[in-house]
């Protein structure tokens, strides 16, 4: 059986801890796009493991796969590894074959073109990890695939064709003087090196094949998203969006297992309780202006800060419409509900249940990120609810937590058309209340 983990927002929905959760009950995890970028923090018997690259379920002594729909900077995965390594754990991750990528000009030329746009409207807050540039150089059939780290003959041909175009864009478009990132030589030698311990550690794989055989086998498979549906390249907010597709079809095309074998799974849309996002572009719910006090209060108690990058994140109400959105989109078959416990002791709790846009209620995003930019919100109020012990509420289950948030729970579940799976009441594992086991539906 599959399960796929999708973001249903904008990022930073809490995903880590449900791949963690239920990644126990999985025999491989694989992440299926997305690179470096997509910072997720688990944390498991008061210990904290902030992962950008390996799987979640390694914390969990699982298989973890990054898929060919990945792009994976081969120091970063190293790092990671060997951080875990130190701190007792003996990760098991493979690399697909087909996966790009992330090469020292991509993250030079990242910084130089979002620095280039930083005046302008178009500026998309990337993390400057080299993760748009290396989905260009996929799409335009010049990438360096993992594969290719393998054979040093392929590695030198495919170096000689790119690099010196990236130096020429550097110097003669950029104005920017270029160093050991766009060196043929020095490239070369590093990561014939790091195509040695790929295949020395028997890391790299065939994704799908690797993926199908255990799928094949009857073993259970999560398929681990990265960022959220609205930065989805094709469904998200055109242009503040990542560069691959974090909806529930990017499972397939990103792991090369086919679309009837995820369809035929569980897709669990995770949700936080309001919203966040780092970036630029426009946030109709965005507590602003009188509301600034509330959103600094929730970005402190909720730590809404880019696990990545660090940066704080812009705070609105839950948007509901987006919700809507993103259930079409990926086909939810069920939703875990995180950060109820931010919002608790609050004097209001509200939510942007539709759009107003030129006098037209909208139920769902517009297609536009122009027109999206323009609708104003039509705010619903709850009840708000008390603090409480929510260590003891993890610990008692669902009918312990508040009314008033139950009464919130259950609206989003009747709005987005999905039951409930989980609630998250606080950061840990232990603190995420399961009504059910997409394994076991």
């Amino acid at each position: 059986m599959t399960v796929t983990i999708v973001g249903s927002q904008l990022g930073d929905e809490g995903k880590g801890a449900l791949v963690d959760l239920w990644g126990g009950d999985a025999d491989v995890v694989a992440r299926y796009q997305g690179g470096d970028n997509a910072g997720h923090t688990v944390v498991q018997d008061g210990d904290e493991y902030k992962l950008s690259l390996v799987p979640s379920g390694a914390i969990r002594d699982k298989v973890g796969v990054l898929g060919n729909g990945c792009v994976v900077n081969p120091k970063t995965l190293f790092s990671e590894i060997d951080e875990l390594r130190e701190r007792g754990l003996d990760p098991d991750v493979r690399v697909a074959r087909r996966a790009h990528v992330i090469m020292p000009y991509h993250r030079v030329l990242d910084g130089i073109e979002e620095e280039a746009k930083s005046d302008s409207d178009l500026d998309a807050g990337t993390t400057g990890r080299g993760i748009g540039p290396t989905y260009e150089d996929k799409a335009g059939r010049r990438g360096i695939r993992v594969g290719d780290l393998l054979d040093p003959e392929v590695l030198r041909d495919r170096l000689e064709y790119v690099i010196p175009q990236k130096r020429a864009l550097a110097e003669d478009v950029f104005g920017v003087d270029t160093g050991e990132a766009f060196d043929i030589d020095a490239v070369y030698e590093e990561y014939v090196e790091i195509g040695e311990r790929l295949r020395e550690e028997s890391m790299t794989v065939n994704a799908g094949e690797f993926l199908g055989s255990h799928v094949d086998a009857g073993d259970d498979v999560l398929f681990e998203g990265a960022q959220g549906t609205s930065i989805d390249i094709d469904h998200g907010i055109y242009p503040y969006v990542t560069s691959s597709n974090p909806t529930a079809g990017g499972a397939a095309t990103g792991t090369g297992v086919g679309p009837t074998v995820v369809g035929r799974g569980e897709v669990v849309g995770i949700v936080k309780a309001y919203l966040s996002r780092v970036g630029t572009g426009p946030l109709p719910t965005e507590l602003t202006g009188d509301d600034e006090e509330l959103a600094d209060y929730i970005r402190e108690k909720g730590g809404e800060f880019g696990t990545v990058t660090g940066r704080p994140r812009r705070i609105g109400w839950l948007d509901v419409p987006m919700l809507r959105h993103a259930a079409r989109a990926n086909g939810f078959t069920g939703l875990a509900v995180n950060h109820i416990d931010v919002l608790a002791g609050l004097d209001e709790v509200k939510v942007g249940h539709s759009y107003d846009l030129d006098g037209e209620e909208l139920l769902t995003m517009p297609a536009t990120t122009e027109r999206w930019g323009r609708c104003e919100p039509n705010l619903r109020e709850f009840e708000p609810w008390p603090e409480v012990d929510w260590s003891a509420v993890a610990a008692e289950g669902y009918d312990a937590i508040p009314e008033n948030a139950q009464t919130y729970l259950e609206y989003l579940s009747e709005e987005v058309g999905a039951p409930i799976y989980a609630v998250g009441v606080g950061p840990d594992r232990a603190q995420t209340i399961e009504l059910a086991n997409p394994f076991e539906q």
